[in-house]
């Protein structure tokens, strides 16, 4: 992972009259030796990294750098580690534009899926204390829930949403199946249990979709395998102190913006079960006059997906 380059950030923190948006990458992005660079070069990302190791009592930097794979995979584990590696990317970049004599000011902040807390601290609605305990336990609620009624996800690509709604209406009779993340057009993820999963699968190639793969995951996120976390999750997220946002968040859920705290409670409340509306959340922050997206956390998934979205703006990533 590195920092944008100095021509890059230079013309991010100089555009007049140009709206920014910042978006934070969920679940699946995680590998060993992710953010060790940023840790190296950047005394603010180091101080992101010392805090989450203090705040957890363990060292998650060293297994960001080091792994074991296995056990960074681990959603207890990965959801910490992403959110930490994607503020530490926030940190650096703020310190590099201070450095430069600018503010990093953007207009929107998202998330996919977990990014959306990171999103959260990123508009200062959350502690990043607060926010690395929260998905902390959201990892542990989700592999319960996992655990007691196991499911899985699926990629499907080159079919139109409405019509893999209908083969998931059809695939139900075998169990709960429906769409998860709607993460650009001809790319849609799907969530459920196993038989009602495959069955869809089957379907969507019957249809014409150019794939269907399953995703290397235990759990269903996003769908009503879910409701027991969901439920649980509620009852601390009721209990966190937020802050109003410093600039507008736009929801996973709804694809709308978010600008009260009531709003972003009920926003958290129900994000362990309701769709990632990826698609139209891009959408909305182009409608809002969003033309570069800086992409800041491990891999850079939501920088292709966002060119697919709208191949007219800018959208870079601080991964290499």
């Amino acid at each position: 992972m590195k920092l944008l380059n100095a021509a890059t950030l230079g013309t991010i923190l100089g555009m007049s009259g140009k709206k920014l948006a910042l978006v934070f990458p969920g679940q699946g992005s995680q590998y060993v030796g992710m953010g060790k660079a940023l840790y190296e070069s950047s005394a603010a990302a180091r101080a992101v990294f010392a805090r989450a190791d203090e705040i957890l009592g363990f060292q998650l930097s060293r297994l960001c750098f080091e792994g074991p794979e296995e056990e960074l995979e681990d959603t207890i584990n990965a959801q910490p580690a992403i959110l930490t590696v994607s503020i530490a990317s926030l940190a650096a970049l703020r310190e590099r534009a201070q450095a430069m004599g600018a503010r990093l000011t953007p207009s929107f902040v998202a998330g996919h899926s977990l990014g959306e807390y990171t999103a959260l601290v990123a508009a200062g609605v959350m502690e990043f204390e607060d926010a690395v305990r929260l998905v902390r336990e959201r990892g542990r609620l989700m592999k319960e829930s996992g655990s007691e009624k196991p499911g899985g996800m699926a990629a499907i690509m080159g079919l139109e949403e409405d019509e893999l709604r209908q083969v998931c209406d059809e695939a139900a009779e075998l169990g709960i199946v429906g769409i998860a993340n709607s993460n650009s057009p001809g790319q849609i993820v799907i969530s459920g249990e196993i038989p009602a999963l495959e069955r869809a699968m089957q379907l969507a190639l019957e249809r014409g979709a150019r794939k269907a793969v399953r995703l290397p995951v235990s759990i269903a996120s996003h769908s009503p395998l879910m409701q027991r976390a969901a439920a649980q999750f509620a009852e601390l997220v009721a209990h966190i102190r937020l802050y109003e946002p410093q600039c507008p968040i736009v929801a996973n859920i709804t694809g709308q913006l978010l600008t009260n705290v009531e709003d972003i409670r009920r926003e958290m409340a129900g994000h362990i079960v309701g769709p990632v509306e990826w698609t139209r959340s891009v959408r909305a922050m182009i409608s809002g006059g969003a033309s570069t997206f800086v992409e800041l956390g491990p891999r850079k998934v939501l920088t292709g997906l966002i060119s697919r979205i709208s191949p007219q703006v800018e959208a870079v990533s601080s991964e290499s």
